[in-house]
C-alpha cells in the first residue's frame, strides 16, 4: 500500500511492530550499514530484540535522528536509552557510535554533529512521529524546516521535556536509501493520517520526510493506522 510516497505495513500491535523494525536493524547491522535511531518506548523495545537476535554490531554504525540537551546520563537522553537497551547488551560494540553531544549546549552540539555528517552516507533512518506531526526535533511550522545546507542544527522544543534539541534536517533524514517509521497506538492516527494520508504540508512535518533516493516505509500497528484506508 503506497500513501503519498511511503508503503505502509499494518501490523496487528506493538509487539510485532517492535519485531519488524528490530529485523530492519539486524539486516543493517549485518550489512555494515550506517543506521540512524531515534527515541521513545516501542523503538526500546526493537532495540533490546535487535540486540537478543544479533549480539555483534562490529560491523555498523550508529547516529542518531535527533537529542536533548542533556548529559549521556539523564534519563531523558535519546543516546541512554540506545545504551540501556542496545548497546549495553551487545557481545561486540558498533565499530562507530556518533553521540549527539547535547551536555555542550544546542548550538555548539549542532555545529560539531553537523561536521561530523559532512561526507557521510546514511542507509537507514528510523523515526517516529510525534501526536503534533513532529517527528525527530522538527516541530510543525517551525522555521528548522527551511534548513537546506546543514545537516544538523538546535532546535527550540515545543513540546515535553522542555529542553533544547539538536536534530537531522529535512534534507539529511530524506538522505538514506531507507527510511523507517515507526509508530504505535490509537493516539497517533490522527497524526499518522496527516502525515502518510494527506499531500507533504509544513504543519506535520513527517509528511515531509520521504527517502530522496530509495524507499519510506511505515510500520504501524492497527490502532495507530486505523485512519488509513486499507
Amino acid at each position: 500500500m503506497t500513501l503519498y510516497g511511503a508503503e505502509l505495513v499494518r501490523v496487528a500491535d506493538v509487539e510485532e511492530a517492535a519485531r519488524l523494525v528490530a529485523e530492519e536493524l539486524v539486516a543493517a547491522a549485518r550489512a555494515g550499514h550506517a543506521i540512524v535511531l531515534t527515541g521513545g518506548t516501542t523503538p526500546g523495545h526493537a532495540y533490546a530484540l535487535a540486540a537478543e537476535a544479533e549480539p555483534d554490531w562490529s560491523d555498523a554504525a550508529l547516529w542518531w535522528g535527533d537529542e536533548r540537551c542533556v548529559p549521556p546520563e539523564d534519563e531523558r537522553s535519546n543516546f541512554r536509552l540506545a545504551r540501556d537497551r542496545l548497546l549495553d547488551a551487545l557481545s561486540a560494540q558498533p565499530r562507530e557510535v556518533h553521540r549527539i553531544r547535547g551536555e555542550l549546549g544546542a548550538e555548539a552540539a549542532a555545529a560539531e554533529y553537523d561536521a561530523a555528517l559532512e561526507g557521510v552516507q546514511l542507509d537507514l533512518v528510523l523515526l517516529g512521529i510525534g501526536g503534533d506531526g513532529h517527528t525527530a526535533s522538527l516541530f510543525p511550522d517551525q522555521p528548522t524546516l527551511d534548513e537546506r545546507s546543514r545537516r544538523a542544527i538546535p532546535a527550540e522544543a515545543k513540546l515535553d521535556p522542555f529542553v533544547y534539541r539538536v536534530t537531522l534536517t529535512v534534507p539529511a533524514l530524506c538522505s538514506a536509501p531507507e527510511v523507517l517509521f515507526l509508530v504505535t497506538g490509537e493516539q497517533k492516527a490522527e497524526a499518522v493520517e496527516r502525515a502518510f494520508g494527506r499531500p507533504p504540508d509544513r504543519s506535520t512535518p513527517a509528511s515531509l520526510v520521504r527517502s530522496a533516493s530509495g524507499r519510506t516505509r511505515v510500520i504501524a500497528d492497527a490502532a495507530a493506522s486505523s485512519r488509513l484506508d486499507a
